[in-house]
């Protein structure tokens, strides 16, 4: 059933001139269209000219659709006050207002919103100000594509942290999250702004959601998204920021035009924040963080098989299909992949770090295709045209868009091997039959930065289930992991848990599964626990059937999936 009801479409005169205030009621009729949306027909008294300016007033209501989440008081932080958060990306806001809603589109926006008192409202706007009545006026100056509009209503504060960035949360939370971005925000801008050119938003604010929130980061222009597991108590996770900053500049500034290339927002963003994480952290850590990225994308092509048509970097989306179901690591890694093959063939980092800046200068404000990135791509870099590098064997521009499957080119991540090795090192350790104690206890794990726990925590699920009793050793000689409050390391310790049956802990993935809602957390953990035992099944009918109502739809409807409890909506 519709989740957005038109109840009339007027043609108003245009402003300042003559004719009726209310305009003139225009037909309106909905036709369908996909099982994600119906599309809203509305007749004009004539045919406009080109470039005519047209004032449409539409009354609708809305409230009940997949873009619009109202949380109940307990799915909060708060647990005391309701939430309700809208979510764009990405087709979803066509059931939150009428709108062209394709990232081909771009426009400016205003909105006027009245929330009840004790409630405050934000958007992902340029400006904001509240006036009487709790009433809050928005407006977005820079035109954006629909998805990126944002809503947000509750009970939350801010806090600045940074000359032109501000943590807004629930009361509950704001402290931890003034403490854990403090400063830093402003870092990661002068560094993007260095490489890709002006940040053009404004402000960076960043808004910390309710448990339940399905992402890890939403880049809503102003005012990222993100998930409350990133308050990690020790800033270990700020590279989920720096990937929503980057998105300054590829995604919201420069588009796709169509979401069957969306390697273009997220294959970018992906280069862009290890560029800045580059600047800031050095070459070895950020060598590393891709290292996990690629294990991410190892897996996801194991699961599906690499020649998986979602395995492209342009995803042929067939008229009807969701897009949101072709949602993988593809474009985010394999997409990096190519744009850092794109950066090899260059042969030098700051002749790269130029072309991205005049990249985004040409292509700013607009949507494109992956035929527009490429052809100024040769076109800035005549000499690479002239030899032809978009058809070197195996290599082929049109291989990487069309050919599923793992990417041609690997970028080299040997300076994080100083930080790898030892983590390799201690995995074979505890993969042994027979435990040499005396060289696992020389290694310190203390001093390791969380990604490198992560990518020992990887080895050692690579190698899992491992030999009798090891897991619960390990479990017991590094409480920094096993008792981690970490989001990044909980996830990786409770598929190990799984993957080695280690039904002492089994508590654990349920109490994690209870902590949060986010995608990337609880698909894999339900997959594990469908793959294993009957315990490990019982374990997760149990574990959605008390947190499902906490669940964003569409993960709720992937889990149910998983389960076999229903066909996936």
């Amino acid at each position: 059933h519709p989740t957005l009801a038109v109840s009339r479409a007027a043609l108003l005169p245009p402003p300042g001139g003559p004719g009726d205030a209310a305009g003139q009621t225009l037909p309106v009729e909905s036709r369908p269209f996909t099982s994600y949306g119906s599309a809203l027909h509305i007749a004009l008294p004539q045919a406009p000219r080109a470039g005519q300016l047209l004032t449409l007033l539409i009354d609708y209501e809305a409230g009940e659709g997949p873009g619009v989440c109202w949380l109940s008081p307990e799915q909060t932080a708060g647990k005391q006050k309701p939430y309700m958060y809208t979510q764009g990306q990405a087709v979803l806001n066509r059931s939150f207002f009428p709108c062209f809603d394709t990232p081909s589109v771009k426009f400016t926006y205003s909105a006027t919103v009245k929330v009840p008192e004790g409630f405050t409202a934000v958007m992902s706007a340029t400006s904001w100000e509240k006036q009487k009545d709790n009433t809050f006026v928005f407006k977005m100056s820079q035109p954006i594509p629909s998805y990126l509009i944002a809503l947000v209503v509750g009970d939350i504060v801010s806090a600045d942290v940074g000359p032109r960035s501000r943590v807004w949360a629930e009361p509950c939370l704001i402290e931890a999250a003034k403490k854990e971005y403090d400063g830093v925000i402003e870092e990661f801008l002068v560094v993007g702004e260095k490489l890709f050119g002006p940040y053009v938003w404004g402000r960076y604010d960043i808004l910390f959601m309710p448990p339940s929130f399905p992402f890890g980061g939403m880049e809503n222009p102003c005012l990222t998204f993100v998930t409350p597991c990133l308050l990690a108590g020790d800033r270990s996770l700020v590279d989920v920021i720096i990937h929503e900053i980057s998105h300054s500049w590829f995604g919201n500034l420069v588009t796709n035009a169509t979401w069957g290339e969306f390697w273009l927002n997220e294959g970018f963003t992906m280069y862009a924040q290890r560029r800045i994480s580059t600047e800031v952290y050095g070459l070895p850590y950020t060598c590393l963080e891709a290292a996990t990225g690629r294990a991410l994308l190892r897996q996801h092509m194991d699961a599906t098989g690499e020649d998986h048509p979602l395995n492209k970097l342009r995803v042929v989306i067939e008229p009807g299909v969701n897009p949101d179901d072709t949602y993988n690591e593809t474009p985010y890694e394999k997409g990096y992949c190519f744009v850092s093959y794109l950066a090899h063939l260059v042969g030098n980092q700051s002749k790269f770090d130029a072309f991205l800046q005049a990249y985004v200068n040409r292509f700013k404000f607009q949507s494109i295709t992956a035929d527009d990135t490429l052809g100024f791509f040769l076109e800035y870099f005549p000499e690479l045209k002239e030899k032809g590098v978009d058809s070197i064997p195996g290599f082929e521009f049109d291989r990487w868009l069309n050919m599923p499957g793992w990417p041609p080119y690997l970028p080299d991540l040997s300076p994080g091997q100083q930080l790898m090795r030892p983590a390799e090192e201690l995995a074979e350790l505890w993969a042994a039959d027979s435990l040499n104690m005396e060289a696992i206890e020389a290694v310190d794990i203390m001093g390791w930065r969380t990604y490198q726990l992560v990518y020992f925590l990887d080895q050692v699920l690579q190698k899992s289930p491992l030999p009798e009793g090891n897991v619960k050793r390990l479990s017991k000689m590094y409480p920094k992991i096993s008792k981690a409050q970490n989001a990044e390391l909980r996830l990786r310790w409770c598929q190990i848990v799984l993957k080695n049956n280690l039904e002492a802990e089994y508590s654990k993935v349920k109490d994690f599964l209870h902590s949060q809602g986010k995608q990337k957390y609880t698909l894999p953990l339900y997959r594990a626990m469908w793959a294993g035992s009957e315990a490990t099944r019982a374990l997760a009918m149990e574990t959605f059937s008390a947190t499902a109502p906490q669940l964003h739809v569409n993960v709720q409807n992937y889990v149910k999936k998983i389960l076999g409890l229903a066909a996936a909506e």
